[in-house]
């Protein structure tokens, strides 16, 4: 349920309304937007009287929320979500670049990639420190040591980081990571998600393989119930029949996400195609879908990558591409934060 508040209602006037509704055990979530003031209702709303409600001489209106999800709910929340991370922004117009390798494979291949795809515009720098993979043989990761070895390049260069959690006994060794990443296979891992929102950094959390829109709203929804609301969602493929790509990109996902959530929604088309030629016209139906930000990924030496070098670029690729689009997101207003 939310409650949508009069223009120019003081201060005290909703926090007012607001104790005598967490009087009534129900939680509340004020947000307020350039021109509205809505005041969100979690709980068993069911008892609620709407037109007792509405008497109140500050209430414009008062509405039903149908959908699961609430704090991830465009209801709840009319403006877009900036997420803000070491000075750089993500969404309601600020588009993003995380570029890296799909694993940490040792400190100088991750310096030389940080390096580069800094130079070539990006502004985050992600890199798999654990690495979830089909099989129990393939590299797993450095893990602590892949942690390590990004925290140096983001204390020689700069840029903010963004890495892979798989478990709750490894958040300890995320506490200077500036985004901590949800992959696909973990995005219903409720246990995680409930202590990841327990914290302050920004939650990247990816859509599974087989998930629909509406659990990919429901697993942020478990992030943002426990207190951390710096959430983006990425889009990064979906598995369907076909068999040429590595999974399906699903562009539609991009504009139906914006519009159903004020959460900043980005795409990898990495992993969407799964080919490297397929990165750039991917990255740019997403720019034109209204995406925010996207994932590349970007390797030193694709052929002899350790994990995912079909489809990571090449730096100089990277920077072609890069230069591709930013002529691109001119066309689509978008800037390049």
């Amino acid at each position: 349920m939310i409650i949508i508040v009069k223009q120019d209602t003081s201060k005290e006037k909703i926090t007012s309304l607001i104790h005598s509704l967490e009087e009534q055990n129900f939680k509340t979530h004020l947000s307020e937007g350039e021109n509205t003031t809505i005041i969100g209702l979690v709980g068993d709303t069911s008892l609620v009287d709407i037109d007792s409600l509405k008497a109140r001489d500050i209430v414009e209106d008062v509405r039903r929320v149908s959908e699961p999800y609430k704090k991830a709910n465009r209801k709840f929340h009319t403006d877009d979500t900036i997420v803000e991370v070491l000075g750089k922004k993500i969404g309601g117009g600020h588009f993003a670049v995380m570029a890296g390798p799909c694993s940490v494979e040792s400190e100088p291949q991750i310096l030389e990639v940080a390096e580069s795809v800094m130079q070539s515009g990006a502004t985050f720098l992600r890199g798999g420190a654990f690495k979830p993979r089909t099989s129990p043989y393939a590299f797993q990761g450095l893990e602590k040591y892949g942690i390590d070895f990004l925290l140096e390049c983001k204390k020689k260069y700069g840029i903010p980081i963004v890495t892979e959690i798989m478990g709750i006994s490894d958040i300890p060794l995320f506490e200077d990571v500036d985004i901590i990443q949800v992959g696909a296979r973990n995005m219903q891992n409720f246990r995680l998600l409930k202590e990841l929102g327990k914290l302050k950094q920004p939650i990247l959390l990816k859509r599974g393989l087989a998930n629909t829109i509406e659990e990919l709203l429901m697993s942020a929804e478990y992030i943002m119930s426990g207190g951390n609301e710096n959430v983006i969602l990425c889009e990064r493929g979906i598995r369907t029949f076909e068999t040429y790509t590595r999974n399906t990109f699903d562009v539609s996902a991009i504009p139906m996400l914006k519009r159903l959530s004020h959460l900043p929604v980005i795409a990898d088309p990495s992993h969407a195609a799964g080919l490297d030629w397929m990165v750039e016209p991917l990255a740019k139906a997403a720019i034109a879908a209204g995406a925010d930000g996207l994932m590349i990924e970007v390797h030193n030496d694709p052929p002899h990558a350790l994990s995912d070098g079909k489809q990571s670029l090449t730096p100089t690729r990277f920077s072609e591409v890069m230069k591709s689009l930013k002529a691109y997101m001119q066309l689509e207003s978008k800037t390049l934060e």
